[in-house]
């Protein structure tokens, strides 16, 4: 107990009230004392005027028989016996000594003054009679009486000692003093004592139970016992503990809806990683399935061996899976067919289209026979500049197999064409013997002719619409012949479109002046290519597939 209460009695607050408290009642005692002493001191002083005039009373009456009435000259030689007189105590300290005196007639003629001259003029004392004079050092004290105070046409000022006036003062002083202080003592420890169970106790107790709220929170803890809750008041400290109660079962209660919040959405992430992760094993498996379509490394060089060509490709989808596609297959006749394609879009919907787009290519093909005489079905299907292929059989055989372009398109077309997908591409037939080749653009970005000294002989331009946009489309046939170390390159947008970090795209300029450069062969303006892309882009997003495929006739 003695410990809580030293405890008390050292809080900041209570020393800080305590001490406001004590300075504040012993100021108040300080300015009431000031006016006190000043009446001490003008009693004194009364008292001093009521034994001399007592003094100057019986000096001028016993001396005179009945009826005998003194002269102003008889009455100053009394006074002058006031000097001589024996010392008054009028209390432990102060003694009554008169020293002096100035006697004056009514018209204010000095009759005569005895010991040491009063400094208190006549004059003065005529317009303030009820004040009297005290030296700057206090050791003396000038009063005077009127006529009608001493009975007769006189005036009188007498002189007195108040050299033992200050001790008595001091004294008192020291007694008033001390009583202030006992006064200011007693009130302040009555304060203090007051302030245990009124202030500071509540205050702690509040305090102590801030600090378990906090270790309640911050430790994820149970709401703790408050010591503040048996505290009833109807003050503001009782508003103060009513609102720290109330802060905490918020803060409580957020605190709890935020962990339910943190552990659903715990239990959403997790969720949603597993859905994520199951989505993106699904895109992985139709990134592999698509990169399946595509012809395999070892086919193309099996192709390459056997028809003495050299066919080069790229592949960078934008995402997991592409629209993007190419492809190189055998056809019935010993010709080679070759696409480059670009669906409209990008991602999953895209990726399906191009193997339906891939698929029907294809079947249809390989299993195409126009019928009719040869010459009538040429003759019908007759290229703008005409057939240019030696064999007639050749032609009849590519011109079979690029009917899967027509094909495609009706079948898209018809049902798939609410969905509004489509796609540019290039099919060609090689006679790989001779490099002739039979081709379609539909829609497509142009192919080029390339020397093998840099020179672009020839651009392949778009004969067609793309693919799947409308019914009933004619898609017009052309014919080249790739010569001995030519290189026929073939790409999608993505090429041209390739984005840097400000924004520029890699543009046909750019592509051309490298196509316009001497070339060893088509792996060597492939890789030109891809490397010259990589440095335009750096690490900027890329927007859109990028496909690349090029075929050189060897000699």
């Amino acid at each position: 107990m003695s410990l809580k209460f030293l405890k008390i009695r050292k809080s900041r607050l209570s020393l800080l009230v305590v001490s406001i408290a004590f300075l504040s009642i012993f100021f108040i005692e300080i300015i009431i004392l000031i006016p006190s002493i000043i009446r001490r001191e003008k009693q004194l002083l009364n008292q001093i005027e009521e034994i001399t005039e007592g003094k100057v009373s019986v000096l001028t009456q016993i001396s005179v028989p009945a009826g005998i009435e003194e002269t102003d000259a008889e009455i100053y030689d009394q006074l002058t016996n006031l000097v001589g007189l024996k010392e008054i105590m009028i209390t432990d300290e102060l003694k009554h000594v008169i020293v002096g005196g100035s006697f004056y007639t009514k018209e204010g003629q000095l009759i005569g003054s005895f010991g040491e001259k009063p400094q208190l003029s006549l004059s003065d004392f005529k317009r303030n009679p009820d004040k009297g004079f005290r030296t700057q050092d206090g050791s003396r004290y000038d009063a005077g009486w009127t006529t009608e105070q001493m009975g007769r046409d006189t005036f009188l000022i007498i002189r007195h000692d108040t050299t033992s006036l200050q001790p008595e003062l001091n004294a008192y002083i020291l007694r008033i003093t001390g009583l202030v202080i006992l006064i200011s003592i007693f009130v302040t420890c009555g304060v203090w004592i007051a302030l245990e169970p009124i202030l500071i106790r509540p205050i702690l107790c509040l305090r102590n139970d801030l600090i378990k709220a906090g270790e309640a929170i911050s430790k994820d803890k149970q709401t703790p016992d408050f010591a503040s809750a048996s505290i009833q008041r109807k003050d503001e400290l009782g508003d103060v503990i009513t609102a720290f109660d109330t802060m905490y079962h918020q803060i409580s209660t957020a605190y709890y809806q935020r962990k339910q919040a943190e552990a659903a959405l715990k239990v959403s992430l997790a969720e949603v990683e597993k859905y994520s992760q199951a989505l993106n094993d699904e895109l992985e498996k139709g990134r592999e399935m698509q990169l399946n379509f595509l012809p395999a490394e070892q086919i193309i060089k099996c192709f390459a061996d056997k028809y003495s060509w050299e066919i080069a490709s790229f592949f960078k989808p934008a995402r997991q899976v592409a629209g993007d596609f190419y492809d190189i297959f055998e056809l019935n006749n010993g010709s080679v067919g070759f696409v480059i394609a670009d669906v409209c879009d990008k991602g999953v919907g895209a990726a399906l289209f191009m193997a339906l787009f891939r698929s029907l290519i294809r079947i249809f093909s390989a299993q195409i026979q126009l019928r009719g005489q040869a010459p009538q079905i040429l003759e019908k299907n007759l290229p703008e500049a005409g057939w240019i292929g030696k064999s007639s059989l050749t032609n009849l055989a590519h011109l079979n197999a690029l009917q899967a372009v027509s094909l495609t398109n009706e079948y898209v077309a018809k049902y798939h064409g609410e969905l509004g997908m489509f796609a540019t591409l290039f099919f060609g037939v090689l006679e790989p013997t001779t490099g002739l080749v039979t081709y379609i653009n539909a829609g497509h970005e142009p192919l080029f002719i390339i020397s093998p000294d840099g020179e672009v002989k020839q651009q392949l331009e778009s004969t067609a619409p793309a693919v799947g946009m409308l019914a009933n489309m004619d898609f017009p046939i052309r014919q080249i012949y790739l010569q001995p170390e030519e290189i026929l390159i073939g790409y999608t947008d993505g090429v041209t479109e390739a984005r840097n970090c400000e924004n520029e795209f890699f543009t046909d300029k750019r592509l051309l002046t490298l196509l316009e450069q001497p070339i060893d062969s088509a792996q060597d303006l492939l890789n030109k290519i891809t490397t010259s892309i990589e440095e335009h882009t750096g690490n900027s997003e890329q927007f859109d597939d990028i496909t690349i495929l090029a075929l050189q006739r060897k000699v």
